[in-house]
């Protein structure tokens, strides 16, 4: 039976998303490790990888159960019991051709910042972003908005046929003493947030113009190469197309309790 999960972690606690060789701190070994425990031999597949530090509040993951697991809360209850820094809010039986990465129709990605020094609280989960002219971010933000080659905007080692991705909105929201980004897009490419991010806020301090900026947009040259922090990133959301379907409010809309 495949099962699709969504699941919340602390990414601080780990070096990204995906398995790797050279550390087992990563959240697909961590989540593989607690389904072996309850005797569940399965790959779990993401909806998509996320860097180290790099938060998730719903991010999608799919795998597959043996014959004999039927109670699928009594599963998300052990699950939450075993692992640490990830919880399972919500599982669910789905088609066996479901595919958490593939069948993905939107993702939305949310980046918490705030001007000031976060305190020691906040260090791992809110970005600190000084020195920031609002309405030139804004500007800078809106230039992502829509279906561009965003080559210039990823690092290397993505695995995908091309850099072509549709940026649905951004959006900027005050929230009491922290600033709000999102994107919502069809997809991302590897750290394509964090740099889309630190380029706009180079706008935002001058170091880069909103004409340098879309000429990188439009591949003519790359002037900057550099990633926003990761503290602030999370994965908040993954919509599926019969989700989609059954929408009634626009996404937008939803962003606000994202």
């Amino acid at each position: 039976m495949r099962i699709k999960a969504v699941i919340a972690y602390d990414g601080s606690a780990f070096e990204g998303f995906q398995r790797q060789t050279r550390t087992p701190r990563t959240v697909t070994t961590a989540f593989e490790n607690a389904l072996k425990r309850l005797g569940i031999e399965s790959a779990i597949t993401g909806s998509g990888r996320t860097d180290a530090g790099v938060h998730a509040t719903g991010q999608v993951i799919h795998f597959d159960l043996p014959d004999y697991w039927h109670d699928l809360s009594k599963l998300q209850m052990h699950l939450n019991g075993q692992l640490e820094a990830i919880a399972v809010k919500h599982i669910s039986s789905v088609p066996d051709n479901f595919h958490a990465r593939f069948d993905a129709h939107k993702r939305i990605y949310r980046y918490l910042l705030s001007t000031t020094s976060p305190s020691v609280f906040e260090r791992r989960y809110i970005a600190h972003v000084p020195a920031l002219d609002i309405q030139k971010l804004q500007h800078a933000l809106a230039l992502f908005e829509g279906r561009h080659d965003f080559g210039y905007f990823r690092k290397s080692g993505s695995e995908t046929k091309d850099d072509i991705r549709t940026i649905y909105q951004t959006r900027l929201r005050k929230i009491g003493k922290y600033y709000a980004i999102y994107f919502e897009a069809n997809g991302f490419l590897r750290a394509q947030v964090r740099m889309m991010l630190s380029a706009a806020f180079e706008v935002s301090r001058g170091e880069l113009t909103l004409e340098q900026l879309k000429e990188q947009l439009a591949m003519h040259h790359r002037y900057t190469t550099h990633l926003a922090p990761p503290e602030g990133l999370y994965l908040a959301r993954v919509i599926y197309w019969h989700q989609h379907q059954g929408l009634k409010t626009k996404i937008s809309k939803s962003l606000i309790t994202l």
